[in-house]
């Protein structure tokens, strides 16, 4: 593996412009890891579980605004720490 990066428009080529195949992917990913609440009220699990569904949420948020600055969108909320 390479520690190339990769830019925001192989993002928006795999997920938007391969056909049905990514796009059906992405949506995949949402689903599984970006609609549930990060959130878990309670004691130290219910922390730990927080963080695991925020860590989740995260690499699919990743995704999403790379294709979004790919298309031109670049008010995009979610921060990245390692740019």
């Amino acid at each position: 593996m390479t520690d190339q990066r990769a830019p925001p428009q192989d993002y928006q080529y795999l997920f938007e412009l391969s056909g049905s195949v990514g796009e059906r992917v992405l949506n995949d990913l949402m689903r599984r890891f970006s609609t549930q609440d990060t959130y878990v009220r309670g004691g130290h699990e219910a922390e730990r579980e927080s963080c695991y569904r925020a860590g989740r949420r995260s690499v699919v948020e990743h995704v999403v605004k790379q294709i979004n600055l790919a298309n031109g969108v670049n008010d995009v909320a979610v921060s990245d720490s390692d740019e």
